[in-house]
């Protein structure tokens, strides 16, 4: 007599609303953290560096963290798939804390510097680590719902980022201890609480695979990676086309050709499968999230600097000015969200969000230093809800289309894919403000010369003319990091400035409605798969139990057949087999036998992603079990191990 084996159906590791809101919480904090240091960071930065005596060096303390933390999300990706992803969440979340403490005590920008390196190394795993985790506990369809969440806390960063920055960097000391260390300071309570909810409350159950692990291919992503991201970061100020900038390149290509042999050799057990780029989901979101991320972190780069070069805003100002961009991403999300979770429909909202994020790029470029506020704000609001349908959907098509062992991977890919993405756009979109800025700027004070007023204001004020013409045309960011100037000097002499920065911003905001025009058309291409019922640890539960063989996994229903002619008892198809199994969808609709864990996986009413980007196992996956079809069904080469149901 066959029992239920609860493993087949993921029954035990199914979990309730407020075991998943529970788990959450901690995975929202840690996610706080990562997304609240980049802006808080950036805000108090120039007062960091003036306090540390090393203001011209300012930009390696960023550097350093986006070398590390790029480079550590595909391996905690990797890594999580094999050992688990519970120890490598609480490490990401130690390591930074260690970090914080560490850059809280610099007394150098050197030493700053290193210990943002470290910092990064446990931001890395914050994000790819905490969606992660939603794949494994939260089926794809259920997952919408919780969605909203994540990018609120990604929104608030975004507006109390700035608020406490300002805040802690204009304060003289507190408690004994100087302003701006409790920038760092202050991250490590909020992890501790986060430490310790992660370690109570996230149990997913985790076999772990005998795998290598792809030391070679990491290696030669870090020596593809580092010299690319130092010259994104530095090649403004070195210049694109001088001897560094050229060497870093050099270097970069050489790491890159070492990573792609790397890979082909490690094959299944490689830090980035090739194999997987060959699912359309998969090189269609990554190839969207690298242009997308571009777009959108480079262009929205500019808008704290015009919002405080153009309108006068304080540091803190600026991040509240920036609530309606905030409010678009939420609202964006709960709608995308609530409407995936009710209809299992996700395709469209990528590609309605590029349309806004496109719109709102090009009416940016429409924007100059007369507009009222309020216009552009309405464009910050329409912005963000292009994100707030576009971020999610991409990252729950690239899960759902992910065999379930390889969630982690596919994850930590998508992100940092999008992480490269800002990292060019902001390197590039700054490149070409800055050096559009002094011929905006003469031409600007050229029109206002001819002006009466504007020629009264010279003759009253020729110091506050010098003050503005030496800090606007020496075509350096830095020299507009300090902006108090223009509220100390005559705002009709101040004006030519705030326009030259006005067009010069508009080009790169044209720039990026270009960039987004590519992301908009590659977008396009993303498949509409139906989105499982089963979380990615329900998944893998179940393709564990039909690998022991169980029971519950290897009982076929009575009266049913494959779609091939043969007995389930004789197939292992995803569409009619036996094991962990579920028959077709047709069979499943006509037949109410077989066991309990027959029907669950009949019930999941899913598919994914690729036959031929799957390895070859010695049994049916669960996660190809469910009632659905693969995506590259025919698409596999002759060479390629074909899917079971073709067998």
């Amino acid at each position: 007599m066959s029992t239920t084996a609860p493993a087949a159906t993921g029954d035990d590791t199914a979990l309730t609303h407020r075991q998943i809101v529970t788990i959450l919480v901690g995975l929202m904090m840690a996610m706080f953290l990562a997304a609240l240091d980049q802006t808080i960071v950036s805000t108090a930065m120039r007062t960091i560096a003036d306090d540390l005596g090393g203001f011209s060096l300012q930009a390696w303390a960023t550097t350093a963290f986006l070398i590390t933390s790029t480079i550590s999300t595909p391996l905690y990706g990797k890594l999580s798939d094999i050992y688990g992803r519970k120890p490598f969440i609480l490490f990401s979340i130690g390591i930074f804390i260690v970090g914080s403490v560490l850059c809280g005590t610099a007394g150098s920008i050197y030493q700053l510097a290193a210990y943002r390196a470290v910092q990064g190394i446990g931001a890395g795993g914050l994000f790819s680590l905490a969606f992660a985790i939603i794949g494994d506990v939260v089926p794809p369809r259920e997952r919408a719902k919780y969605q909203g969440y994540f990018l609120a806390v990604f929104g608030t960063s975004s507006v109390l980022g700035p608020v406490l920055g300002g805040f802690f960097a204009g304060t003289g000391d507190i408690l004994g201890v100087t302003g701006w260390r409790w920038i760092f300071y202050i991250n490590v309570p909020i992890a501790l609480a986060a430490f310790l909810v992660v370690m109570r409350v996230l149990h997913i159950p985790h076999r772990r695979q005998d795998h290598r692990i792809d030391w070679p291919g990491a290696l030669a992503l870090i020596v593809c990676l580092v010299p690319l991201l130092i010259v994104a970061e530095q090649g403004r100020e070195w210049g694109w086309g001088s001897g560094r900038s050229l060497l870093c390149y050099g270097i970069g290509f050489v790491g890159l050709i070492l990573f792609l042999v790397a890979e082909t050799a490690y094959k299944e057990e490689a830090l980035l499968p090739i194999r997987l780029f060959r699912g359309r989901t998969f090189s269609v979101a990554s190839i969207a999230s690298f242009v997308l991320g571009m777009a959108m972190f480079g262009g929205l780069l500019t808008l704290p600097l015009y919002l405080q070069i153009v309108k006068g805003a304080t540091p803190t100002e600026a991040g509240l000015m920036l609530l309606p961009l905030v409010l678009g991403i939420m609202t964006g999300s709960i709608v995308s969200g609530q409407t995936i979770a009710r209809t299992g429909r996700y395709r469209i909202f990528p590609i309605v969000g590029s349309v806004l994020m496109l719109a709102a790029l090009f009416l940016f470029s429409r924007i100059g230093a007369d507009t009222p506020l309020w216009r552009t704000m309405l464009i910050m609001a329409l912005m963000g809800l292009g994100l707030g349908g576009n971020m999610q959907p991409v990252i729950t098509a690239v899960q759902n289309a992910a065999n379930p062992r390889e969630i982690g991977v596919a994850t930590s890919t998508v992100t940092f894919f999008r992480s490269m993405g800002g990292t060019l756009g902001a390197a590039v979109f700054l490149s070409v403000l800055f050096s559009l800025l002094p011929d905006k700027i003469k031409s600007a004070f050229t029109s206002a010369s001819t002006a009466p007023e504007f020629r009264a204001a010279v003759q009253a004020h020729p110091q506050d003319l010098q003050k503005i013409q030496g800090a606007a045309t020496s075509g350096s960011a830095s020299s507009l990091n300090d902006t108090s100037f223009l509220d100390s000097v005559n705002a009709t002499l101040a004006h030519p400035l705030k326009v030259g920065f006005s067009d010069s911003m508009s080009v790169v905001f044209m720039v990026a409605a270009g960039i987004m025009v590519v992301g908009f058309v590659i977008i396009l291409f993303l498949p509409e798969i139906p989105l499982r019922s089963m979380s990615g640890a329900q998944a893998r539960a179940a393709e564990d139990a039909a690998a022991s063989g169980s029971p519950a996994a290897t009982t076929p229903p009575a009266n049913s057949s494959s779609p091939n002619g043969g007995s389930t008892a004789a197939s292992s198809s995803p569409n009619g087999g036996s094991a962990a199994g579920s028959s077709s969808p047709a069979v499943a609709a006509s037949s109410n036998g077989g066991s309990p864990a027959t029907a669950a996986l009949e019930t999941a009413g899913g598919a994914h992603e690729a036959a031929e980007t799957a390895p070859a196992v010695d049994h049916t996956p669960a996660h190809a079990v469910e009632a659905g079809a693969h995506e590259a069904d025919g698409e596999a080469s002759p060479t390629d191990v074909p899917p079971r149901h073709a067998r």
